[in-house]
């Protein structure tokens, strides 16, 4: 017949092995029953005195204030007495406990991951001792007007430098379109760059610009190169054409 042998866990202290029954059993730490508690850990502590292992005074003085928390939770108490429930100190250290364990697992774990990570060490830099503080105050002088003449450039023009470009009256696309209508009726042919020019604002530009891209667009007229440098020229399209 072979050797039966019973492996007994070993724990840090009492706080460790009342969180182990707490969570063996699925218990909520914020309200323990502690007759039943108390039953499991009085066992836990008779089988390691069986097993001849040393029992140490944390341990038995766990055990104590577990039967004094038992002994107060059977006294009556009466509605007028305000009593502490005699497991908060208990709870409190428990909580206090859990919070340490769950750090120490995290930080093992931290470990086991960059164990075997090596980095290399940083290299001394080499300079000349009597470059170090070679700069001279002229060179920091136009170091510094450098910066501001850069941070300058960012600033945002002021509000003079847009006249002219907004704050006009648009001009709207339609009227521009009518009046191209109204000129084809007296020409076959109109110069793109006249427009342009007959233009008092940039906002009529734009107005004559978009208008001949929506007439082209809807096959009203076309846009001809007559063959000269960035001269166009614009034809009506007749009734039926392309």
């Amino acid at each position: 017949m072979e050797d039966m042998s019973f492996h007994l866990e070993v724990f840090d202290g009492p706080l460790d092995l009342l969180l182990h029954l707490i969570t063996k059993n699925k218990i909520d730490i914020k309200d323990i029953p502690i007759a039943l508690i108390l039953e499991q850990y009085l066992d836990y502590l008779e089988q390691m005195r069986r097993m001849d292992i040393e029992i140490t005074g944390d341990f038995i003085a766990m055990a104590s204030q577990l039967v004094y928390i038992k002994s107060k939770m059977l006294l009556p108490v009466y509605e007028d007495e305000k009593q502490e429930d005699p497991r908060a100190s208990l709870i409190e250290a428990l909580l206090d406990y859990q919070r340490v364990k769950q750090a120490g697992s995290m930080l093992l774990e931290r470990y086991e991951l960059g164990k075997d990570i090596f980095t290399k060490s940083r290299e001394p830099l080499e300079r000349d001792p009597d470059q170090l503080y070679g700069n001279t105050a002229e060179q920091l002088r136009r170091a510094i007007n450098n910066i501001l003449e850069r941070a300058s450039r960012k600033t945002p023009p002021p509000a003079e430098s847009f006249s002219g470009i907004v704050g006009g009256s648009a001009v709207p696309v339609g009227d521009k379109i009518v009046l191209l209508l109204e000129r084809f009726r007296t020409r076959e042919r109109l110069s793109f760059t006249s427009l342009v020019l007959e233009a008092k604002s940039r906002s009529e530009i734009v107005a004559v610009f978009l208008a001949v891209l929506e007439l082209s667009k809807t096959n009203k007229l076309l846009i001809e190169d007559d063959g000269e440098e960035y001269s166009l020229v614009l034809t009506e399209v007749q009734d039926g054409g392309e």
